[in-house]
């Protein structure tokens, strides 16, 4: 098992940070953990009890990502409903920092089967951005009435187009607040100017603390084919230079059957370039996924 982070300092670094963040943005008292086999488990838990037959929302963080980064769009959809932020062991963040070398979507998986028993009572609707969405997809624990993955890793290979690796490999080699920034604005859609400041001093810190993962390979077709029971959507960003929608959509309606969306104007950052077409496209899947 391989840790996230280069150093116990490193960890600890990180861990002050996403604290710090939680804690200035009033929702401290929301977070908790909860105990699962790949270890601790960080939770943010915002908006009010389920109404009767009403799914929770279950947020999954993509690569070097983490409840602390999602706050805005989580405090918009707890207006209206209950949402659970869950940090991926083996990411950035408040839970675990070890992930395995080998088998990881099992691995994954079993994780959030348990992590949902652990920190969510009922049906969930469980949104998934890049990695988080194939993580959304390696497990079939029975309280997931649906998908909704934004910007999905496990469907298709990731595209690393050239001026994307042309700003990755400088943030690897010696990262600096400018170049986690220019790395940022190449994840987003060209000209994009609502990518908040922070995430390029985030950038900075994963860079300089942590050992990035690389995308995960799409998952097997036989896998994919069993979640085709849980209804599914699948959203992109017109610009999305790692999953352009060309190539996500017919995959996504071939190997998922899944509905697919492209949301005009965005990028690979949908949670923070395009937070309302977001929470659109959560309440009207979520509207139609009532048990009740």
């Amino acid at each position: 098992m391989a840790s996230v982070y280069r150093s116990e300092q490193a960890r600890a670094e990180v861990r002050r940070w996403c604290v710090n963040r939680i804690e200035g943005s009033g929702l401290a008292q929301a977070r908790s953990e909860v105990v699962t086999s790949a270890g601790i488990t960080g939770v943010v838990t915002v908006g009010p009890e389920p109404r009767d037959g009403e799914p929770s929302v279950v947020l999954l963080p993509g690569t070097n990502m983490n409840a602390a980064l999602c706050l805005p769009v989580a405090e918009a959809m707890g207006r209206e409903r209950r949402v659970v932020v869950l940090d991926l062991p083996g990411q950035p963040g408040l839970s675990a920092d070890r992930r395995p070398r080998a088998m990881r979507s099992s691995w994954y998986g079993k994780w959030l089967t348990e992590a949902l028993e652990r920190a969510v009572p009922g049906p969930v609707v469980v949104v998934g951005h890049s990695l988080g969405g194939a993580v959304a997809l390696s497990s079939d624990c029975p309280q997931i009435v649906g998908r909704v993955l934004l910007s999905s890793a496990g469907i298709v290979r990731l595209r690393v187009p050239v001026p994307l690796l042309a700003a990755t490999v400088p943030w690897l080699l010696r990262p600096t607040v400018a170049r986690s920034t220019a790395l940022v604005r190449r994840m987003a859609a060209p000209g994009q100017g609502h990518v908040p400041d922070w995430l390029g001093e985030w950038m900075d810190l994963v860079g300089r603390c942590c050992r990035t993962s690389l995308a995960p390979p799409p998952l097997p077709s036989g896998l994919l084919e069993l979640r085709r029971s849980v209804p599914t959507l699948v959203v992109a960003g017109q610009f999305d230079p790692f999953l352009p929608p060309r190539h996500l959509g017919p995959a996504a309606r071939h190997r998922l059957g899944a509905e697919f969306r492209v949301i005009e104007g965005a990028g690979h950052l949908l949670l923070d370039e395009s937070p309302e077409a977001v929470l659109v496209a959560v309440r009207e899947f979520c509207a139609a996924r009532r048990t009740g």
